[in-house]
């Protein structure tokens, strides 16, 4: 990937700042207030880890800029109004009281760069997601919400703390055009074209982790789909590449907002 060394030669050294940021559009608005929502729906579902792991989303018609959580803020404690614009190499966009995890966004940097498709990149370090990790076999076809990622989930092998240049590079290699990967005993992401579809996409990963290990506890055999039905069966779910996430996304920010509205503010 051509520019990897530079893009991710922050990993070592904590963000600056950068000329200040205009008022904010419509389009960045919206993207922060369903970021804020993707923040608030992982922490109702257990999935965040302390203050760690992120969600990244690009900001509309601003090339190379991101939006991420404040580092030292829970995710049930990130809204629109608190989200850090940075750019590609972890440096904060205009003023902001709270620092980012620059370290932390290099992955996502790496992702982000080599996608364009790549709006939202979720990663995380969900329990069911790493155990699975650690399976040789990785994500059997062993349930309807596995076999969305039939043929179509990336593995990446852990190569310790640091995240360097050189991994970045394998790890967009590794992923390829696939939309959701196991980092072996590390966690799991995803990339979206929309905030929506890149929750989603997890949703149904940690779900399809969590029936598999679920099952291995009975200590049977698990009975599989033949590889025909496999095939068709996750040909169906990838719908021809339909962007994910659009019906189900009004009705989670209708539920967040019963429970605690204030990921808008």
């Amino acid at each position: 990937m051509d520019g990897i060394e530079d893009i991710m030669s922050f990993t070592h050294t904590p963000a600056g700042r950068i000329a200040a940021a205009g008022p904010l559009s419509a389009a960045e608005q919206q993207t922060r207030v369903d970021l804020a929502a993707a923040y608030r729906l992982a922490a109702l579902n257990g999935w965040d880890d302390l203050v760690y792991t992120h969600i990244s989303a690009s900001v509309p018609d601003e090339p190379g800029h991101f939006l991420i959580n404040p580092f030292g803020l829970a995710f049930d404690e990130v809204c629109a109004s608190n989200l850090v614009k940075i750019d590609i190499a972890g440096h904060i966009v205009g003023a902001s009281e709270h620092p980012v995890n620059a370290t932390g966004f290099a992955l996502h940097a790496a992702v982000h760069a080599a996608r364009a498709d790549a709006f939202c990149v979720m990663h995380l370090h969900n329990t069911a997601g790493i155990a699975v990790s650690l399976q040789p076999a990785g994500l059997l076809p062993a349930s309807q919400h596995a076999l969305r990622f039939h043929r179509q989930l990336a593995y990446h092998e852990y190569e310790g703390l640091a995240f360097s240049p050189a991994e970045g590079e394998r790890l967009v290699a590794h992923l390829g055009d696939k939309s959701a990967m196991l980092l072996r005993n590390h966690g799991t992401l995803t990339a979206g074209r929309t905030v929506a579809e890149a929750y989603v996409l997890m949703a149904t990963l940690i779900k399809a982790c969590e029936i598999q290990l679920q099952a291995q506890a009975g200590g049977m055999e698990l009975v599989l789909p033949c590889a025909a039905v496999a095939d068709r069966t996750a040909e169906q779910l990838y719908d021809g590449g339909a962007v994910e996430g659009t019906l189900e996304w009004p009705a989670l920010l209708r539920k967040l907002d019963r429970i605690d509205g204030s990921y808008r503010n």
